[in-house]
């Protein structure tokens, strides 16, 4: 891997010093820099757990290390000699600060392990995992293979109904229907060999369906009186802290368990002693942020949109009708992201790391790569788990390959590898920066660690980003989903360099990306709006994941009742308190369709566009109508044509005949004074 010290200096302005072998023969370098109390960036990863064990041996040393890949990703390619500017913006990445701290979520477990299965299996694992958990079983019945003749834990069984929680707060709810009393049975046998059927199993459960009441287990068991045909089912109710269950069928259904519930297959010890490590006290990062008062999935008890109900793959978010609003659970998150890049509202917003901080990330990336010579970046987005592990071996096969012209080309001199929490985490405003700060693509890259769901949010989120870019006019394919279940699947990365790269902008972009997503995309949008080849014109875009658009109103249904400025939870529709009007800002559009549910007449519909007109800023009128005026005092107090259409529906009802039909033409004080004045109408001081 040729290094340029002086470039890649020059860049990071600063002083390099190149090494070789300095997690060998070199260490003591290293050993030397811990003590300058400045921060260190490693660039290499092989080594890192012996880095931070001299890290760790060296009295005083203060220092935070940081890893960087350069090798795989950027040494170990046929494009090595040109990627010094990629190497660059790496290193430059690696410089930057860890995270902010955010709010924790706390787990506490005390080690009370539920396994749920057959119980010859249940025991088994039990056995295997050792006597360091407090273990319970549950067992499902009809297991005739047959439990240890010692009891040495305590045996549930029954029908389990409902289990739910997570690490430390599981719950278990059972309906205990079976004759058979699990706690006073000795295993003595008896019923077993006494039942003619063989409807007992050496579980110890009775097989009601095959059982033809003869009883003689009753009479074998009178000693011990473990078996009661009479006994009433009972529902109950138990705490766990661990859940092992060994059932084909899973409790849960969602792509992500909660934390502190496994699956075994009887074969992977690994499980067995991942649970051993599942006691204590534990800590998480709060991975989102919610702003109630930008949501846009309830208002008046209608719905709207639910788009991260719809992508959650650990079922943490939940409607919460009652307060017109989303709930999240912040115990069964496990921090994918996808709920905030759905969000189109940015009422929820992704906690670890914060948008800024990845912001400035990605500005720092891109501007040190341009300023080394680096163009047409390709800004790759992966996972830190496996994305990294698919990026490290094909730069480990182009190394093992090299020479060979049909050998794997390793990561391309151009494209700029960017690890995220998870690949769900970013979305169009981030997308759309990356190509205002300079970039000429942004890929993603998916492994076998997404739920399905987030492939589907992630293309249409693409779908909405190609729209707007084909429709400014910048010419080629800027985001792309690379799916790879391992390092030979990334030969697309080859197929997509052998295209041009895609236009980008000719000047980069200035702003920071803000805690705001709304405001983060408007920012993006103007960039791009204000260096695009089409400046003029609407540009339409995909029902699917758009967050913006338009609206169309129907004149002729319309009464202007404004039920619908009411729902609208970003102020995109006004109304004008000086006269009976409707108005509406594009810009704040979030498409939730609220009012389009709410209007009683179903006079709207959502339109998904981009107005570049600067008019998408500013109020327009939707709708205006002339005013009713009062027949008693000439106040207007609504408008013409709703007050018709409200006396049309009433003319035929009993109630509203003669003088009580006129009072709907009245406002509000001369109805009252109208009431009052009447000789005719029956008063309650006359009963």
């Amino acid at each position: 891997m040729p290094l340029d010290k002086a470039s890649l200096g020059a860049a990071l302005n600063e002083t390099l010093t190149l090494h070789s072998s300095l997690c060998r023969r070199e260490a003591a370098a290293f050993v030397k820099a811990l003590g300058t109390g400045e921060d260190l960036v490693v660039a290499c990863t092989q080594e890192s757990r012996l880095f931070s064990e001299l890290a760790s041996q060296k009295p005083g040393a203060q220092a935070p290390i940081r890893f960087v890949n350069i090798r795989e990703t950027g040494g170990w390619s046929r494009d090595a000699k040109d990627a010094s500017p990629k190497i660059a913006a790496l290193l430059a990445v690696a410089h930057l600060s860890e995270p902010e701290p955010v709010a924790t979520v706390s787990y506490k477990s005390a080690g009370r392990l539920l396994i749920i299965g057959e119980l010859g299996a249940a025991e088994q694992a039990a056995e295997l995992i050792g006597p360091e958990l407090d273990i319970t079983l549950f067992t499902l019945g009809g297991d005739m293979s047959g439990a240890q003749q010692e009891r040495r834990y305590p045996v549930l069984g029954g029908q389990i109904q409902t289990l739910t929680g997570w690490l430390g707060a599981f719950e278990m709810t059972w309906l205990r229907n079976n004759p058979i009393d699990l706690d006073l049975c000795t295993r003595c046998n008896a019923c077993v060999s006494a039942c003619p059927e063989g409807a007992i199993g050496l579980d110890y459960q009775i097989d009601l369906a095959a059982c033809q009441s003869h009883r003689d287990c009753v009479k074998v068991c009178q000693v011990a009186g473990a078996i009661d045909f009479t006994r009433a089912p009972e529902t109950q109710t138990e705490r766990f802290d661990l859940v092992l269950d060994l059932r084909s069928t899973p409790a849960f259904s969602q792509h992500a368990l909660p934390q502190g519930y496994l699956r075994w297959d009887g074969r992977s010890p690994a499980v067995l002693l991942q649970l051993r490590s599942l006691v204590g006290e534990f800590e998480k990062p709060k991975f989102f942020g919610y702003q109630a008062r930008l949501c846009a999935h309830s208002r008046n008890e209608k719905v709207g949109c639910q788009a991260c109900i719809d992508v959650c793959s650990a079922s943490a978010i939940s409607s919460d009708r009652s307060r017109q609003q989303i709930k999240v659970n912040p115990q069964l998150c496990v921090g994918c992201g996808a709920c905030s890049t759905v969000c189109p509202s940015g009422a929820l917003s992704f906690g670890y790391p914060r948008a800024s901080e990845q912001g400035v990330k990605l500005k720092t990336l891109l501007a040190t790569y341009g300023r080394s010579g680096g163009k047409n970046a390709a800004l790759l987005l992966h996972s830190q788990q496996g994305g990294a592990r698919l990026l490290g071996d094909l730069g480990r096969a182009a190394q093992l390959e090299r020479g060979r012209r049909d050998g794997t080309r390793g990561v391309p001199a151009r494209v700029l590898p960017l690890p995220l929490w998870h690949t769900a985490s970013t979305g169009l405003e981030l997308w759309l920066t990356a190509i205002a700060y300079g970039a000429s693509q942004v890929w993603i890259l998916l492994t076998d660690e997404e739920a399905p769901q987030y492939r589907q949010a992630l293309e249409e989120q693409i779908a909405v980003a190609q729209a707007i870019l084909t429709g400014l006019g910048f010419a080629g394919e800027h985001v792309r989903l690379l799916q790879a279940r391992d390092a030979r699947d990334l030969a697309a990365l080859d197929s997509a360099l052998q295209a041009p790269p895609a236009q980008g902008v000719a000047r980069s972009a200035g702003f920071a990306i803000q805690a705001d997503k709304r405001a983060t995309l408007a920012l993006a949008l103007d960039h791009l709006m204000a260096q695009a080849p089409t400046r003029s014109g609407v540009i339409a875009l995909p029902a699917a994941g758009s967050p913006l658009g338009a609206l169309t109103l129907n004149k002729d249904t319309c009464t202007l009742c404004l039920s619908c400025v009411s729902a609208c939870p970003a102020s995109a529709l006004q109304d004008n308190p000086l006269a009976p009007q409707l108005r509406f800002i594009e810009k704040n559009c979030v498409q939730c369709g609220l009012c389009v549910s709410t209007c009683p007449e179903k006079s709207l519909a959502l339109l998904p566009q981009l107005n570049l007109a600067p008019q998408r800023n500013e109020p327009v009128l939707l709708n205006e109508m002339k005013p009713y005026a009062c027949i008693r005092c000439s106040k207007p107090f609504g408008t013409l044509k709703a007050i018709e259409a409200m006396l049309g529906k009433l003319a035929g009802h009993s109630m509203f005949q003669g003088a009580a039909l006129e009072r709907l033409k009245m406002c509000g004080d001369c109805r009252v004074i109208d009431l009052h004045s009447a000789t005719n109408e029956a008063r309650i001081t006359d009963l």
